[in-house]
């Protein structure tokens, strides 16, 4: 999958499959994550914040989306 460069401090880089609802994210760490069942809402709502890390920690992690660490 193919990922976009964020600006974030936290997140490095982001890719979402639309039609199969995964969200990868690349943190500032290196760390690479995929999140499935993710809506394309929850997506857009995520690059339209004006802080994408405080999003992704106020809104993804309590979602309890299934993730795994896949590098």
């Amino acid at each position: 999958m193919k990922r976009t460069p964020v600006a974030s401090s936290s997140l490095r880089s982001l890719g979402y499959d639309a039609a199969q609802q995964v969200l990868e994210v690349e943190f500032a760490s290196g760390a690479l994550y995929r999140y499935e069942q993710v809506p394309a809402a929850a997506v857009q709502a995520l690059l339209q914040a004006d802080s994408l890390g405080r999003h992704f920690n106020q809104v993804f992690k309590p979602q309890h989306y299934p993730y795994r660490r896949i590098a």
